[in-house]
């Protein structure tokens, strides 16, 4: 099995100061940043994610704002290619299955943000076209809901979909376990 590491909008946006922080961002990313450079260390292939907002009235990763550059705790390095998507599903529109495809990568790493909008997506997406998912759960980061006058706090949120995707969509693991297994 020929294993990819997929790194979805670990942006700046999202880190303390930006305009969509996100709860345990430095956390999440210090993790994808353990999960990247063991994939690095082994010379498995590694495909990075950017979502620029094209929509008329976004408020976060607007296009060539400090806010849509990926975050440092995620830079590609060398050839690791980019994919700039539009929407939260980062197959939509863009050539990534292609690559993977054309690679013969038939598992996905996955880690990244918003768990509950751009990473629950994706993953089900990557499921859906036939992955075999690896959805490393401390290397996400999402944020409080609220919907009908109900607020649900970040943590519950984060496990709630974390939950909905473990063993139906991903094998869902932390950091630590992913890297151990590579």
């Amino acid at each position: 099995m020929t294993t990819a590491l997929l790194v979805v909008d670990i942006q700046n946006d999202y880190f303390p100061g930006g305009t969509m922080e996100l709860a345990g961002a430095d956390q999440a990313g210090a993790r994808a940043n353990q999960v990247l450079e063991a994939f690095r260390k082994k010379a498995l292939p590694i495909f990075h994610v950017q979502h620029i907002a094209i929509h008329p009235g976004a408020t976060f990763f607007l296009p060539d704002s400090p806010g849509a550059d990926i975050h440092k705790s995620a830079r590609p390095h060398g050839a690791e290619p980019v994919f700039r998507k539009h929407y939260p599903n980062s197959f939509r529109e863009t050539p990534l299955l292609d690559h993977l495809r054309r690679d013969g990568i038939d598992r996905l790493a996955i880690v990244g943000m918003m768990t509950h909008v751009c990473i629950d997506t994706t993953t089900r997406a990557a499921a859906d076209f036939g992955f075999d998912c690896r959805l490393v759960g401390d290397a996400c980061a999402t944020r409080a809901q609220s919907f009908n006058g109900v607020t649900v706090s970040a943590e519950s949120v984060q496990a709630a979909f974390l939950a909905s995707l473990d063993g139906w969509f991903a094998k869902v693991l932390p950091a630590g376990e992913l890297c151990a297994d590579l």
